[in-house]
């Protein structure tokens, strides 16, 4: 089954996921967003939906479909309707809303190919609200390029600009992290990969192009919570999700960070604080950041970037 992280499906009985992983053995893996209600808050093709929280989908499936839940929700094949897909749905997302247009338009401008553009969550499936934000995406490589030109735009007199106060509030009350808002806002304002289109947020989402997309992480045994400092050697993939940092340790060779909050974290060179759980694999050692939904006492610090910071 060829799907990527952040494409959605429908299945025979309309209820909507979003693929949450690259490999899919035994089912496409998923997560359940949308479910068809007359009551429901948002609407497309003439039918209802209610969107579900993490929990409520869970539940939701337990009761209806409990073959379907395991770490995540696996649907088999045969069970699904139709995919979207964020590079394929982008025009007519563009086309009804000049918001999309316009950072299309950007990206096109700064030798972003079309090609490596999408949109995904709720707008993907036509089932966004006059709140909702805009999650747009970027394959592969183009990725770095695109957050660049980003960038740029930001500096320049458009529509595309820096988060303000207000945003940065509410994106740290969401996430909850375990670091204080100003170490949270100073990784994130580095990371590039949030703005304002007029004043609608928007995220610039990474998914591996098909030729990155190696074989799965070998399953691990856990070996207990641990805090280390490493030194990051790689970060390719540092916006994939899980978010992956090749690191300098004497016992542990990589994290894997499963939560949004410490993705991009961290870039080659710099020496970070991680806290996670430990697995041990047929690999080795790795740490896994965001081994619960809230990711309590798990985070990843760049110690580089708070020292330098302090000394200016």
């Amino acid at each position: 089954m060829r799907a990527r992280i952040r494409d959605f499906f429908q299945t025979v009985n309309g209820w909507i996921f979003a693929v949450v992983d690259y490999h899919h053995p035994d089912g496409i893996r998923s997560i359940l967003r949308y479910v068809p209600d007359p009551e429901g808050e948002r609407a497309a093709g003439g039918v209802r939906y209610r969107k579900l929280d993490f929990e409520d989908a869970y539940a939701f499936l337990r009761e209806a479909r409990p073959e379907y839940v395991q770490d995540v929700h696996v649907v088999p094949e045969e069970d699904v309707s139709r995919f979207f897909r964020p590079d394929e749905e982008l025009p007519k997302a563009a086309e009804r809303d000049d918001r999309i247009a316009e950072i299309v338009s950007v990206l096109r401008e700064g030798g972003v190919p079309d090609g490596k553009m999408g949109i995904t969550g709720s707008i993907l499936v036509g089932l966004e609200g006059p709140a909702s934000d805009i999650d747009f995406l970027v394959y592969g490589s183009a990725w770095w390029r695109a957050r660049d030109v980003i960038a740029a735009a930001k500096k320049e007199v458009g529509r595309i600009r820096d988060l303000d106060v207000a945003t940065w509030d509410k994106i740290y009350r969401k996430r909850v992290p375990e670091i204080c808002r100003e170490e949270f806002v100073l990784h994130e304002r580095r990371k590039g990969n949030r703005g304002l289109v007029d004043k609608t947020y928007f995220d610039l989402l990474f998914t591996r192009d098909w030729d990155q997309i190696g074989p799965p992480f070998p399953p691990g045994k856990k070996a207990g919570r641990r805090k280390i400092d490493a030194v990051v050697l790689d970060a390719e993939f540092a916006f994939d999700n899980p978010a992956v940092f090749e690191i300098d340790h004497p016992e542990i060779s990589a994290i894997l960070c499963y939560t949004h909050t410490y993705a991009g974290q961290a870039v080659p060179g710099e020496r970070i604080e991680a806290s996670g759980v430990v697995e041990e694999t047929a690999d080795g050692k790795r740490l896994v950041v965001g081994t619960t939904r809230e990711a309590k006492g798990e985070w990843i610090r760049s110690l580089t970037l708070l020292e330098k910071a302090s000394s200016r």
